[in-house]
Protein backbone atom coordinates (compact mmCIF):
# COMPACT_ATOMS: atom_id res chain seq x y z
CA UNK A 1 0.00 0.00 0.00
CA UNK A 2 1.46 3.46 -1.30
CA UNK A 3 0.14 6.40 1.42
CA UNK A 4 0.17 9.80 -0.70
CA UNK A 5 1.61 12.69 1.20
CA UNK A 6 -0.37 15.60 -0.31
CA UNK A 7 -3.97 13.08 0.37
CA UNK A 8 -2.73 12.96 3.86
CA UNK A 9 -2.29 16.56 4.16
CA UNK A 10 -5.01 16.80 3.30
CA UNK A 11 -6.70 14.16 6.19
CA UNK A 12 -4.18 15.81 8.49
CA UNK A 13 -5.65 19.74 7.41
CA UNK A 14 -9.19 18.25 8.20
CA UNK A 15 -7.62 16.71 11.76
CA UNK A 16 -6.61 20.06 13.09
CA UNK A 17 -8.73 22.08 15.32
CA UNK A 18 -10.75 24.57 13.73
CA UNK A 19 -10.00 27.39 15.59
CA UNK A 20 -6.43 27.43 14.17
CA UNK A 21 -4.44 27.31 17.63
CA UNK A 22 -2.14 24.59 15.75
CA UNK A 23 -0.34 24.53 12.10
CA UNK A 24 1.58 21.68 10.51
CA UNK A 25 5.55 22.20 10.52
CA UNK A 26 6.60 19.17 8.66
CA UNK A 27 4.57 15.83 7.26
CA UNK A 28 6.92 12.93 6.33
CA UNK A 29 6.20 9.37 4.61
CA UNK A 30 8.74 6.77 5.06
CA UNK A 31 9.35 4.68 1.98
CA UNK A 32 9.30 1.54 4.36
CA UNK A 33 6.44 -1.61 3.42
CA UNK A 34 4.69 -0.44 6.51
CA UNK A 35 5.24 3.28 6.16
CA UNK A 36 5.92 5.84 9.25
CA UNK A 37 3.96 8.62 8.86
CA UNK A 38 5.53 11.18 11.33
CA UNK A 39 3.73 14.89 11.82
CA UNK A 40 5.03 17.57 13.01
CA UNK A 41 2.59 20.25 14.67
CA UNK A 42 3.20 23.63 16.44
CA UNK A 43 1.36 26.26 17.68
CA UNK A 44 1.88 30.49 18.52
CA UNK A 45 1.52 29.03 21.91
CA UNK A 46 3.33 25.93 21.37
CA UNK A 47 1.67 22.36 21.69
CA UNK A 48 1.19 20.18 24.22
CA UNK A 49 0.89 15.90 24.57
CA UNK A 50 -2.63 16.24 24.43
CA UNK A 51 -3.15 17.80 21.57
CA UNK A 52 -1.11 16.25 19.77
CA UNK A 53 -3.04 12.58 20.81
CA UNK A 54 -6.04 14.16 20.03
CA UNK A 55 -5.02 15.37 16.21
CA UNK A 56 -3.37 11.61 16.20
CA UNK A 57 -6.37 9.85 17.07
CA UNK A 58 -8.81 12.17 14.38
CA UNK A 59 -5.84 11.66 11.67
CA UNK A 60 -5.58 7.86 12.42
CA UNK A 61 -9.96 7.35 11.76
CA UNK A 62 -9.42 9.80 8.52
CA UNK A 63 -6.72 7.29 7.35
CA UNK A 64 -8.68 4.62 8.16
CA UNK A 65 -12.01 5.60 6.49
CA UNK A 66 -9.74 6.86 3.39
CA UNK A 67 -6.77 3.37 3.10
CA UNK A 68 -9.65 1.17 4.60
CA UNK A 69 -9.41 -0.10 8.43
CA UNK A 70 -6.62 -3.12 6.85
CA UNK A 71 -4.07 -0.13 5.81
CA UNK A 72 -0.68 -0.64 7.21
CA UNK A 73 1.10 2.13 8.78
CA UNK A 74 2.86 3.78 11.68
CA UNK A 75 1.80 7.22 12.96
CA UNK A 76 3.42 9.56 15.17
CA UNK A 77 2.22 13.05 16.11
CA UNK A 78 4.39 15.17 17.75
CA UNK A 79 6.08 18.47 18.42
CA UNK A 80 8.88 20.26 17.11
CA UNK A 81 11.61 19.68 19.68
CA UNK A 82 14.05 22.43 21.26
CA UNK A 83 17.04 21.67 18.75
CA UNK A 84 14.92 21.75 15.56
CA UNK A 85 14.93 24.65 13.32
CA UNK A 86 12.27 27.23 12.92
CA UNK A 87 10.29 26.37 9.41
CA UNK A 88 7.10 28.52 9.93
CA UNK A 89 7.11 32.19 10.07
CA UNK A 90 4.21 31.70 12.94
CA UNK A 91 6.93 29.33 15.07
CA UNK A 92 8.68 33.03 15.49
CA UNK A 93 6.43 34.55 17.15
CA UNK A 94 6.29 32.49 20.59
CA UNK A 95 10.30 33.00 20.74
CA UNK A 96 10.78 36.72 21.08
CA UNK A 97 13.28 38.01 23.63
CA UNK A 98 15.20 34.83 22.59
CA UNK A 99 18.45 34.16 20.99
CA UNK A 100 18.59 32.62 17.63
CA UNK A 101 21.55 31.31 15.35
CA UNK A 102 20.44 32.03 11.86
CA UNK A 103 22.17 30.54 8.76
CA UNK A 104 21.59 33.07 6.00
CA UNK A 105 20.66 32.32 2.11
CA UNK A 106 23.74 34.06 1.05
CA UNK A 107 26.20 31.87 3.29
CA UNK A 108 26.38 34.41 6.02
CA UNK A 109 25.66 33.80 9.87
CA UNK A 110 24.09 35.67 12.38
CA UNK A 111 22.94 35.43 15.91
CA UNK A 112 21.10 37.83 17.94
CA UNK A 113 17.93 38.37 20.04
CA UNK A 114 14.71 37.86 18.07
CA UNK A 115 12.96 41.73 18.75
CA UNK A 116 9.87 41.28 16.79
CA UNK A 117 8.15 39.02 14.10
CA UNK A 118 6.40 40.71 11.64
CA UNK A 119 4.14 39.62 8.60
CA UNK A 120 7.72 38.92 5.74
CA UNK A 121 10.29 38.66 8.29
CA UNK A 122 11.79 39.25 11.57
CA UNK A 123 13.65 42.62 13.68
CA UNK A 124 16.68 41.15 14.99
CA UNK A 125 19.76 42.82 17.41
CA UNK A 126 22.61 41.08 15.73
CA UNK A 127 25.32 40.25 18.58
CA UNK A 128 29.13 40.34 17.17
CA UNK A 129 32.01 40.03 18.44
CA UNK A 130 35.06 42.41 18.75
CA UNK A 131 37.97 41.82 20.30
CA UNK A 132 36.63 39.62 23.10
CA UNK A 133 33.84 41.63 23.15
CA UNK A 134 30.33 40.86 22.48
CA UNK A 135 28.56 44.15 20.89
CA UNK A 136 24.79 44.31 20.12
CA UNK A 137 24.03 45.90 16.71
CA UNK A 138 21.07 48.34 16.21
CA UNK A 139 17.78 46.68 15.06
CA UNK A 140 17.88 44.90 11.13
CA UNK A 141 15.22 43.78 9.29
CA UNK A 142 15.55 40.53 8.37
CA UNK A 143 13.08 38.53 5.44
CA UNK A 144 12.02 35.10 6.02
CA UNK A 145 13.15 35.10 2.53
CA UNK A 146 16.54 35.52 3.34
CA UNK A 147 16.99 33.05 6.07
CA UNK A 148 17.86 29.37 5.02
CA UNK A 149 17.86 27.99 8.76
CA UNK A 150 16.87 29.20 12.05
CA UNK A 151 17.63 28.02 15.45
CA UNK A 152 16.77 28.90 18.84
CA UNK A 153 20.29 28.79 21.08
CA UNK A 154 20.01 27.03 23.67
CA UNK A 155 21.11 28.26 27.26
CA UNK A 156 21.03 27.27 30.64
CA UNK A 157 22.01 30.54 32.62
Amino acid sequence: MKLDRARLLDLLQDSLPTDGSLFVVDLTVSDAIRPKVTVTLDGEQGVGIDECASVSRRLARRVDEAYGEDASYTLEVTSPGADQPLRDPRQYTRHAGRTLSLKMADGTEKTGTLEATEATGIQLAEIVKEKNKKKTLPLAFVAFDDIKEAKVVISFK
